[in-house]
């Protein structure tokens, strides 16, 4: 009996440093900040990334064995767990309010790496069970509407001039959380009125599901100020806004300055692994159920994070998510490090276009 799917858990093990952040108060309750946002950044700066594929029998061994979805399954009773924790947490009396902050921050992590990054997993998924968990974990972000825009929009339109989700080069992070998160949710709606209308209904008829959407968040935002009231309603929305930040500062790394060409028909060529950054480096693989492994992801999007592959031609990171994302912050530096590399992809894809 292989053990690879334990390395799966090893998330669960930041939810309980969060838990004991909303349980206690001091400065350990920063320790699931600083995992994420130090410890690992510098140990993968420190170890090589790993960019062996599975074989065949054991890619088709992993594929089909449950245990893998059963990882996911387990963030969404975590996810709901903290969020509870959170919300009592916030009702203390007496708390610094650098205990505030970091309670927050912690809450606001967990949204952004556990519940949007494992309902973009389940998302992607056939089964209805499945993707009302990808729901129930946007919804602690309110960012339902990413289950609509990611999978009908972004993988269609990625590495475009036309996805929200895919950065250009030499556009700062800060000017691009502007105009994906405006335009992200304005592109559902567009999506799921044109679904509609495809079935012969009006746009604005009760099974758009972003209407559905709209009322979900309203109700549970409701909700929270019914029973914790208005300081605990905006300690959440603070952290669910740093939750789809860091989702889409993990979409900022994740393209950028990445293009597709053009064809003779005017359409798109199919994404290929040379549009997307990819990261090899395991820590980051592990915490984030493989995303890193982007290139393959957008490559073929049905393929389960658990035998997502390495693809020689594929853009690499020079580390992982965690510093990718720290580094973005920094525009100069981010364009110091990273615009070389772009013009260098591009070099290389025209003169293969050419050959």
């Amino acid at each position: 009996m292989h053990t690879r799917w334990l390395k799966y858990l090893t998330p669960l093990s930041l939810y309980a440093g969060s838990y004991y952040a909303f349980l206690f108060r001091g400065w350990t309750i920063f320790w699931p900040l600083l995992l994420a946002w130090v410890l690992v950044p510098l140990i993968e700066l420190l170890f090589k990334p790993d960019p062996v594929n599975l074989d065949l029998a054991e890619e088709e061994l992993m594929r089909n064995d449950p245990i893998y979805d059963f990882c996911l399954y387990l963030m969404v009773p975590a996810q709901y767990i903290a969020l509870w924790l959170f919300f009592g947490s916030m009702q203390q009396q007496g708390l610094e309010y650098w205990e505030i902050a970091g309670r927050v921050w912690v809450m606001g992590l967990l949204c952004g790496t556990f519940g949007i990054n494992v309902a973009h997993e389940l998302g992607h998924r056939k089964s209805r069970f499945e993707q009302t968990l990808a729901k129930m974990l946007l919804l602690t972000s309110q960012y339902m509407h990413f289950f609509i825009e990611h999978n009908k929009g972004h993988h269609k339109r990625v590495s475009t001039p036309e996805d929200p989700s895919s950065a250009r080069m030499g556009e700062p992070v800060y000017l691009f959380y502007i105009r994906t998160v405006v335009l992200s949710w304005f592109s559902a709606w567009k999506i799921a009125g044109r679904d509609l209308r495809k079935k012969g209904l009006p746009a604005l008829h009760w099974k758009n599901e972003m209407l559905q959407f709209q009322l979900i968040q309203l109700v549970f935002v409701g909700t929270v100020y019914f029973f914790y009231g208005w300081k605990v309603l905006l300690f959440y929305l603070a952290a669910a806004a740093i939750g789809f930040l860091l989702l889409e500062t993990v979409n900022y790394i994740e393209h950028y300055g990445l293009e597709r060409k053009k064809t003779s028909r005017g359409s798109y060529e199919r994404p290929l692994p040379q549009h997307s950054w990819n990261s090899n480096h395991m820590l980051g693989r592990i915490l984030l159920f493989e995303l890193s492994r982007h290139s393959d992801h957008h490559y073929q999007a049905s393929r389960k994070y658990q035998i997502l592959r390495h693809h020689e031609d594929a853009p690499q990171m020079p580390t992982g998510y965690p510093g990718m994302m720290l580094l973005s912050l920094l525009p100069p530096a981010w364009f110091l490090v990273m615009n070389p590399r772009v013009r260098r992809i591009r070099r290389q894809m025209e003169g293969a276009s050419l050959s």
